[in-house]
């Protein structure tokens, strides 16, 4: 019986795509054999003929199927032609019976608990085709060397290093990356910490989530900010403890406002988010002295501090912890790239214990190679390298943004003492700063509404957030304007 021949024409090329030619040619391939559309035995069109009707070179052609014959997904059925193997590397499951539909489940009842309760901050996913985007957390890859971070994973996937990665960690973690974490970045806080008080953890909210299940329980008090990372106060919640935000000021909060009752606080001393104030060390003494006294414990988020251009950044409040009350949380999201998501926390060893159990049973551990990798762009002064970079180049943006905010008469609600990559700034009385952030879409620039940091708070936010970590030098006067000129308009519409 002859064999059934596939047309050229399920193939297709995107040539504005960052995929490789080859690549899409064998995604197509795969993506038919996987899916049952192309049968074991069926020819495919010789390389000339699909060559001529891609409009591509003969070679690229042959490249690909030669690859797909040594995953073996097709077989050489002569010199230049190729067929779908007669046993290709796939199991088709045959297509589900249809049920009851989603929509036909009341999941409200089901689910026994609800995760959605803080306004979450949302992204454009395709923001880098605004002009103008003030967005906090994104990177600009100019300044990351995406070359020694390929080498790097390439040296994590020698074979000694691959045998390593490639077995199951259980709950355990990488070990260069941890005694990097303990001789080279904590050090540079004034923390010292042995291996043993170290856990690797999925960005700096995992080690957050990891401290507050192990802390916090119904009926327990926990204190935070206000203003407040809708993360850290979603998190809160969730635990069941009772949560007092309290008031920051410009040196942060103010332990003397401490409630009665208090069994966590959770504080961003060094860089408070999102107002970028520093506590100063009267009132960190003040907050160690009162969890001595009422035994409670102190949990620091010290995110950001490699961006120290305006001054050296204060040590970490842990840094002058001598009872282990102190939970400090890290990241190398911030200062490497925020898609990395490696954190970690640092506390006492029976709490470090009792964390890494915990995350076993979300996650045992963060991917090997991910965490080799890293090991190896900080061992090899990659990543002072970047951060010395960075540093430069935002010292230079937030001249030119601070220079802008002033000209267009905007009220800076809040300031970092030793640099940042962002501003908070306080709009006028009737501003609906959620509303402002939707209409500037129009004039391509994005900022972020204040709203979610104020998680209990009524009626509309004025204050919102620009970031210049992601925006060109040259764009940044143009969209301050464009900030105000909008802001102006939707007020006069008020």
């Amino acid at each position: 019986m002859a064999q059934a021949t596939v047309s050229e024409t399920i193939f297709f090329l995107d040539r504005a795509s960052r995929i490789g030619l080859q690549a899409q040619i064998r995604e197509t391939v795969v993506s038919a054999v996987l899916s049952g559309r192309l049968q074991p035995g069926a020819q495919l069109p010789s390389t000339r003929k699909l060559a001529e009707y891609l409009n591509i070179s003969r070679i690229t052609v042959t490249l690909a199927y030669q690859e797909l014959a040594s995953q073996g997904y097709v077989e050489t059925a002569s010199r230049s032609s190729y067929r779908v193997a007669g046993n290709p590397p796939t199991t088709v499951l045959e297509a589900a019976v249809s049920g009851v539909g989603a929509d036909e489940i009341d999941w409200s009842m089901k689910l026994r608990s609800s995760f959605i309760v803080a306004k979450q901050m949302r992204k454009p996913l395709d923001w880098r085709r605004y002009p103008y985007p003030f967005l906090y957390g994104q990177m600009d890859p100019s300044l990351f060397d995406l070359g020694a971070w390929r080498d790097c994973a390439r040296r994590a996937l020698a074979r000694e290093d691959f045998e390593l990665m490639a077995g199951d960690f259980a709950a355990a973690d990488d070990v260069q990356l941890v005694n990097y974490i303990c001789s080279r970045t904590l050090p540079s806080r004034g923390i010292r910490a042995t291996p043993d008080e170290i856990l690797v953890t999925v960005g700096a909210q995992n080690a957050l989530w990891i401290v507050t299940q192990l802390l916090l329980r119904q009926g327990a008090h926990a204190v935070c900010e206000n203003p407040c990372h809708p993360d850290m106060s979603a998190s809160l919640k969730l635990s069941g403890a009772d949560v007092t935000a309290i008031d920051v000021d410009k040196e942060g909060l103010p332990p003397e406002v401490l409630p009665a009752k208090v069994d966590a606080v959770f504080v961003t001393p060094s860089h408070h988010s999102p107002t970028g104030a520093t506590m100063p060390v009267e009132r960190r003494a003040a907050l160690l002295a009162a969890a001595a006294s009422r035994d409670f414990i102190i949990v620091e988020d010290d995110y950001e501090f490699e961006m120290s251009f305006l001054a050296p950044p204060s040590p970490a409040l842990k840094s002058f912890d001598r009872s282990g009350r102190v939970f400090y949380i890290g990241s190398f999201s911030k200062s490497l790239f925020p898609g990395l998501r490696l954190g970690y926390l640092v506390a006492p060893a029976p709490v470090i214990r009792e964390a890494r159990a915990l995350r076993a049973l979300m996650l045992r551990h963060p991917p090997g190679h991910l965490q080799r990798t890293a090991a190896y762009f900080l061992a090899l002064g990659h990543h002072d390298a970047v951060l010395h970079r960075m540093r430069g180049e935002y010292h230079k943006r937030h001249i030119v943004m601070a220079e802008a905010l002033k000209r267009e008469g905007f009220t800076i609600a809040g300031s970092s003492a030793f640099g940042g990559t962002s501003f908070w700034v306080e709009g006028p009385d009737g501003l609906d700063a959620d509303l402002l952030m939707n209409e500037l879409k129009q004039d391509g620039v994005l900022i972020e509404s204040g709203s979610p940091f104020f998680p209990d708070a009524d009626g509309p936010c004025r204050f919102f957030r620009m970031g210049y970590s992601s925006i060109p030098r040259d764009n940044i006067a143009e969209g301050v304007v464009r900030v105000r000129a909008r802001m102006n308009r939707l007020l006069a519409q008020a």
